[in-house]
C-alpha cells in the first residue's frame, strides 16, 4: 500500500463526533476530509466537503467514493454490502459485517479461541425459553443488531421475566448472554497497518453509567495489566483474520478465569479519547496513518496517570468550571441540543 501524499482527501462515512476528531487529526497531517451522511453533524464543523446521502444508497456512495482517495467510517451501523462495493475502504467492510451482528461476532471470536460469556441465539420468542434453560438466569437479552450505549438490551432476573424482556427489545432477533463475574472492564486499542504492523495502546479501565461509558482511566488495575498480553493477542488475531487496517477497539471483562471478550468496534472508540492528550499519537492520528499508508505513531503515554470522562446531556453546561481547572483538556462536540444519554463532549486530565 503506497502512502497517500498530503493534500489527498479522506472520505469519512458518518458525521458524528468521531468523524469530527478524525478530521482534526487528518488536517494536522495535511489531509482534508469529505463527510458522507444523511444529515450534517459535528464532523461538518471541521470537514470542508460534504455529500448528503443514505448509508444504503449505492449510487450516491459510489459517486462520493469517486471524489476521495480513501474511504473510512466512524461507526458500524451502516450497510456492509453497500460499502463493500466501494474501492479503497479501510477497515475492510467484513469487519462491519462481523461487528454489527452480536451473534456473528461471538461465533467469530469463539472460533479464534477467544473466551466469551455463555451465549445462545434467540431468533424468536420460543427460542428465548430454550436459551434460558441452557444459559440460566440472571442473564441479558441483547438484540443482534443496532444496539449501542445500552440500547436494545434487557436484563432477566429469572425466566419469569422472559415476556417483559422480549417486549422490551422490540421482539427482534437477539442473543442471550449469561452474566460474567468480573472485577473490571477494559479495552484493547490496536492500530494495524496494511503490512500487518501493529501499535498497541495501554489498556484503560472503563466504568459505565446507565450503559454509557462514563470514565476511562490509566493505569488500569493490576489484574488488567496481568491479562493484557492474552487480551491483546486475541485482538491482534481478530485484526489479522479481518485483514484489518485502522484502529480496532475490543472490550473485555477482567475475570478470575482471564480476559472475557465482550464486543469489538471496527473504528476509533470512546474509550480511546484519552489518547488525544495522553499518548504520543492519538487513536485518531494512528487511524489516519494506517488508512493512508503512513508509519504508525508511538502509543507511549505522555503522563503517569490519565483520566477521561464523558460529558452526557446537561453535564456539558459545566464548561466554565471545567475550563478554569488548570491542566484539564476540554472537548465539546458542537451539538446544539443536549438530551439525556447524548454525548456532548469529554474532558481529559493528565497527572503525575
Amino acid at each position: 500500500m503506497s502512502a497517500l501524499p498530503p493534500n489527498s482527501t479522506i472520505g469519512v462515512i458518518g458525521s458524528g463526533q468521531l468523524g469530527r476528531m478524525l478530521a482534526i487529526a487528518a488536517a494536522q497531517l495535511g489531509y482534508r476530509c469529505h463527510v458522507y451522511a444523511p444529515e450534517t453533524g459535528p464532523a461538518n464543523d471541521v470537514a470542508p466537503l460534504f455529500t448528503e446521502g443514505a448509508y444504503d444508497d449505492e449510487a450516491a456512495l459510489s459517486a462520493f467514493a469517486a471524489q476521495v482517495d480513501v474511504v473510512t467510517y466512524e461507526f458500524e451501523n451502516i450497510d456492509a454490502e453497500a460499502i463493500g462495493a466501494l474501492p479503497r475502504v479501510h477497515p475492510h467492510p467484513r469487519a462491519v459485517a462481523v461487528a454489527q451482528d452480536r451473534l456473528v461476532e461471538k461465533d467469530f471470536v469463539t472460533k479464534l479461541g477467544g473466551r466469551t460469556a455463555p451465549y445462545a441465539p434467540v431468533p424468536d420468542r420460543a427460542a428465548l425459553d430454550q436459551a434460558l434453560s441452557r444459559i440460566g438466569a440472571p442473564a441479558i437479552l441483547k438484540t443482534t443488531r443496532f444496539g449501542y450505549d445500552g440500547k436494545g438490551q434487557a436484563r432477566l432476573s429469572s425466566p419469569a421475566d422472559a415476556d417483559i424482556a422480549w417486549a422490551a427489545i422490540g421482539a427482534r432477533p437477539a442473543v442471550l448472554e449469561g452474566l460474567v463475574a468480573f472485577d473490571h472492564e477494559y479495552s484493547v486499542l490496536l492500530a494495524r497497518a496494511a503490512d500487518g504492523a501493529v501499535a498497541l495502546y495501554d489498556p484503560p479501565e472503563n466504568v459505565h453509567r446507565n450503559g454509557i461509558l462514563d470514565r476511562s482511566t490509566l493505569p488500569a488495575p493490576a489484574i488488567v495489566a496481568a491479562q493484557f498480553a492474552e487480551a491483546s493477542a486475541l485482538a491482534r488475531a481478530i485484526a489479522d483474520a479481518l485483514d484489518y487496517v485502522g484502529l480496532l477497539a475490543c472490550e473485555f471483562f477482567a475475570s478470575a478465569d482471564g480476559p472475557v471478550f465482550n464486543e469489538m468496534a471496527p473504528r476509533v472508540h470512546n474509550s480511546g479519547h484519552w489518547t488525544i492528550e495522553g499518548a504520543d499519537a492519538s487513536q485518531f492520528e494512528n487511524h489516519v496513518r494506517a488508512i493512508c499508508g503512513l508509519p504508525l505513531g508511538s502509543t507511549a503515554l505522555t503522563a503517569p496517570r490519565v483520566e477521561m470522562a464523558n460529558l452526557i446531556g446537561d453535564e456539558a453546561a459545566d464548561w466554565p468550571r471545567l475550563l478554569a481547572e488548570p491542566g484539564l483538556h476540554l472537548h465539546l462536540y458542537g451539538k446544539h441540543e443536549p438530551r439525556p444519554g447524548r454525548k456532548m463532549g469529554h474532558w481529559t486530565r493528565l497527572a503525575e
